[in-house]
């Protein structure tokens, strides 16, 4: 979806970090925030996504998520037919149906996000009240939330923020303790998550949760003594209402490659008074492994030159990845939102010759890539096919969302991510 939105060149001004961030503000190419939905049904193991949409937003999750026709996944749409459009029919005794014939048909569904759309805004369906109505109808047995993931203002991943969000105010009260709890905010995979709690554990940080937990039931209590990292740049809302709940948010760089993810877990480790000695016993051999993964591709992508376009919010703390650890030259890091309480330190570790750019103005940004000729430019799906055509090389941004790429074990398969696409255009050279 694009916004096309007429402004003036925007003007750089200084950003978090002392550093000079140029601010667009002009066409902008995004990807729908229901995508989110593709990785946060997985997660979250007996929950259901129910949008409320048009047969667009059913047939973009049925081809995004390449569902087969006789899947079970834990996401469908509540169609908007052309009588609601119409006011013809009553939309909410609509939904009502809908949603009484999805929970007899599974009974396994404990928690129920009514997720609203695009038309579902157009049309001004209050979903909120839509959830409150059905959390009376179907309780204790089944909890039902809403958000939006309308891609008319927001990037795709957003909407596991405004899922997330939604979250929040729901967590159990955790009770009053003198001990403080650690928290890690965002959907990561099973297997990185099992591989946190390990570290945390030989750490000698014993409670810990996740969120979102795997089931509905597990979420963790929040309250004053609860300090959270957040393993995703894009959380913004929910850090917010986190905070708004009393948790206190450890500020770190993100877990990506070894550095990065033994600066996140050094983070933690500070706050919660582990001695550098069992640290450093915790941590030594994942991070050697970690460093030897990243070895076989550091040659390779040494002095290469990388590009990003705002989409994912992930840029910066990628940037400062792909440079501080592969020695790539990050020519310009677009991100859509840059929020300095969050990328604050991956953002400080960047060069300074490197620009960042907050926002966007697609035409502007292309003609500065086009100038730049980098070696790998990083877009959106959108973008990629005609970038492609015009000789340049690209690495799809959504493909770092859906691919396990936090941690120590995962360092090697995120450098080759960015391998990946250059060895395929030296073949197609040849």
């Amino acid at each position: 979806m694009t916004a096309l939105i007429s402004n003036p060149p925007a003007a750089p001004v200084q950003g978090c970090s002392e550093r000079t961030v140029l601010r667009e503000r002009g066409q902008r190419e995004v990807f729908c925030g229901l995508t989110g939905i593709i990785w946060l049904h997985r997660k979250i193991q007996d929950a259901f996504f129910l949008i409320v949409g048009s047969r667009t937003c059913a047939h973009l999750m049925q081809s995004a998520a390449g569902v087969m026709i006789f899947a079970e996944p834990r996401f469908g749409t509540a169609i908007i037919e052309e009588r609601d459009l119409a006011g013809l029919a009553d939309a909410n005794e609509e939904l009502d149906r809908v949603v009484e014939r999805l929970l007899e048909r599974r009974p396994d569904i404990k928690l129920l996000f009514l997720v609203g759309s695009c038309p579902s805004e157009v049309i001004k369906l209050d979903l909120s009240r839509a959830a409150e109505r059905l959390a009376q109808a179907h309780a204790p047995d089944v909890r039902v939330l809403n958000y939006s993931g309308s891609g008319i203002e927001t990037t795709f991943t957003e909407g596991e923020d405004a899922c997330l969000a939604a979250l929040v105010p729901d967590l159990p009260q955790a009770e009053a303790d003198a001990t403080p709890s650690l928290l890690v905010v965002g959907a990561l995979a099973d297997v990185v998550e099992d591989q946190f709690a390990r570290l945390f554990a030989q750490l000698g940080i014993d409670d810990v949760a996740f969120l979102p937990a795997r089931k509905a039931d597990a979420m963790p209590a929040v309250g004053p003594d609860t300090r959270f990292l957040l393993a995703q740049p894009f959380l913004t809302q929910t850090a917010q209402a986190l905070a708004r709940r009393g948790a206190t948010h450890i500020p770190a760089p993100f877990p990506l490659g070894a550095e990065g993810t033994t600066a996140w877990l050094k983070a933690a480790a500070d706050l919660f008074g582990i001695d550098a000695q069992r640290f450093e016993t915790a941590t030594a051999a994942p991070a050697a492994r970690a460093r030897k993964a990243l070895a076989r591709y550091r040659e390779e992508l040494a002095g290469k030159r990388v590009f990003f376009f705002p989409d994912s919010q992930l840029e910066v703390p990628l940037a400062r990845f792909l440079n501080g650890e592969l020695d790539m030259a990050p020519i310009e890091v677009g991100t859509p939102y840059l929020n300095k309480k969050i990328v604050g330190d991956d953002l400080a570790a960047l060069p300074e010759d490197a620009l960042v750019s907050e926002g966007q103005d697609v035409d502007r940004q292309l003609d500065r890539c086009h100038a730049a000729r980098p070696d790998i430019t990083v877009c959106g799906l959108g973008l990629a096919n005609p970038l492609e055509v015009e000789g340049l090389t690209t690495k799809w941004s959504i493909e770092l969302v859906f691919t396990p790429i936090q941690g120590y074990e995962q360092a090697g398969d995120l450098a080759e991510l960015f391998a990946r696409p250059l060895v395929r255009r030296t073949r197609l050279e040849v």
